[in-house]
């Protein structure tokens, strides 16, 4: 006696640009099958990663201390991936973004910012939005993904002063991406203080930070909106999935 027979072909799978960081990738695909409703194995979201970790620095790049340029290397992996057969392509990397024109150039198939869907979410959250705090990367702040993103909508992001970027900067490299554990309190202490500016919302724009607000709970308390959470999402749905 044989199984039922297979329905359709099965779509093509979706392409993760990954390794910027590593950890984060990790914990992107660790989402994806937490958030898809789904009560067995074939249920999930097929998806093709490639996690290529020494991808040079992206906010060495953007600030100017490094002359090697991320953006080639991120489109050779996407066209690599594309090549493979996926359907869309995602990037779980915010600093990453500013070089999305360059892997836009490179590929035919379609592309998932993780920029877009959380301005998106942002405005969902609250419609009279004018002011959004962001928690991010030098490299992402100097870039101005976010505040070009925003500011179409007519919103402000708001940003950590130098003494608070420093923090932030403190818990993405030397415990995120060291392998340390993160101090949660230094985000919400950073975080009050863009609410205390006006921030009704505040987008933690690093996918290392999207770490830390997993271990800790920052997802669960205002006025945190998380941009790995939203990519994680918007690529469930995109690939025909449900949300749990």
């Amino acid at each position: 006696m044989t199984g039922p027979e297979p329905v359709g072909a099965p779509s093509p799978p979706v392409g993760v640009i990954g390794g910027v960081g590593p950890l984060a990738t990790a914990y992107f695909l660790q989402r994806v099958v937490q958030l898809t409703d789904a009560d067995r194995d074939q249920e999930h979201v097929d998806l093709v990663v490639l996690n290529h970790a020494t991808v040079p620095d992206r906010t060495d790049f953007v600030v100017g201390r490094s002359t090697l340029d991320p953006g080639p290397v991120l489109a050779r992996d996407a066209r690599r991936l594309e090549d493979f057969g996926v359907s869309f392509l995602v990037m779980p990397c915010n600093t990453a973004h500013y070089f999305t024109q360059q892997v836009l150039d490179a590929i035919t198939v379609p592309f998932v910012s993780i920029v877009d869907v959380t301005v998106a979410a942002a405005r969902r959250r609250d419609p009279a939005l004018t002011r959004v705090g962001l928690l991010a990367t030098a490299g992402t702040v100097a870039s101005g993904v976010y505040a070009d993103a925003f500011a179409a909508y007519g919103i402000e992001v708001v940003t950590p002063t130098v003494e608070d970027q420093d923090l932030v900067n403190a818990v993405i490299y030397d415990q995120v991406k060291a392998g340390q554990p993160a101090d949660p309190d230094a985000l919400r202490a950073v975080a009050a203080r863009l609410v205390d500016r006006g921030a009704g919302v505040v987008v933690l724009g690093c996918t290392e930070l999207s770490v830390a607000a997993v271990d800790h709970g920052l997802l669960d308390e205002p006025p945190f909106l998380d941009s790995m959470d939203e990519l994680v999402r918007a690529t469930i749905v995109r690939a025909g999935h449900r949300v749990r």
